[in-house]
């Protein structure tokens, strides 16, 4: 059962936010802010935090930074009134990985957070699973249906990334950035052969498929 700490100095939020998680069966701690809650941190084991930004003591900022200083792989989730592009900014700056703005819609709140969680798990094992398919990231390779195969590194990137985030679309841009870098002279062009590649290799499994979505990019479906 995953344990979330919700840090709010409101205490109607608190409530609020733990009633909805509890009956989503995770198991919730309070803290009213940044100081109490990073005292949570020595006895609890936690797999989700959800964060304010304005509170007394240390805010949600600062928590934030000094939690990345010894914990760089824990979802941290900020919920904040604040809805200008700049406080977003600062938050992801600070080492978020996600924000919703209040009010919170409570099934878009467990949205984010299952998604928050899953893929903490693919960066913590670094593999996803689909069914009886294993995609493997230290091997590069991609397992099922009896076989094993070893991707090119490109070609595992792409499928892996897309993999991450099922149903999202990414433009060819945004691959060729991430993939290959922001300083490489290879046209975009370059990611429609590799994704060419993947649909042809994978085409007949049904686990997962790469989708073309004409005018803006690409995403992986996962079948089952």
């Amino acid at each position: 059962m995953f344990h979330i700490l919700v840090v709010d100095d409101d205490k109607n939020t608190r409530y609020f936010l733990k009633e909805v998680l509890e009956l989503e069966h995770y198991t919730v701690t309070c803290a009213s802010n940044g100081e109490e809650a990073l005292n949570v941190f020595e006895n609890e084991h936690i797999d989700l935090v959800i964060v304010d930004i304005m509170m007394p003591k240390i805010n949600g900022y600062q928590f934030t930074k000094t939690l990345r200083m010894t914990n760089k792989e824990l979802p941290i989730l900020m919920v904040s009134a604040k809805q200008l592009p700049e406080d977003r900014k600062k938050g992801f700056l600070m080492g978020i990985d996600d924000y919703m703005s209040k009010p919170l819609d409570h099934e878009e709140l467990i949205l984010h957070i299952k998604a928050l969680l899953r893929r903490a798990k693919i960066a913590l094992d670094r593999k996803i699973v689909i069914g009886e398919v294993v995609i493997d990231y230290d091997s590069l390779t991609v397992s099922g249906h009896g076989i094993i195969q070893e991707l090119p590194q490109k070609e595992f990137l792409l499928l892996y990334k897309l993999l991450s985030y099922p149903n999202k679309i990414f433009t060819k841009i945004q691959l060729m950035d991430e993939i290959w870098g922001v300083d490489c002279e290879t046209g975009w062009e370059t990611v429609t052969v590799h994704i060419n590649r993947l649909r042809k290799r994978f085409e007949n499994w049904e686990e997962f498929e790469i989708e073309c979505i004409r005018g803006l990019g690409y995403k992986a479906v996962k079948k089952v």
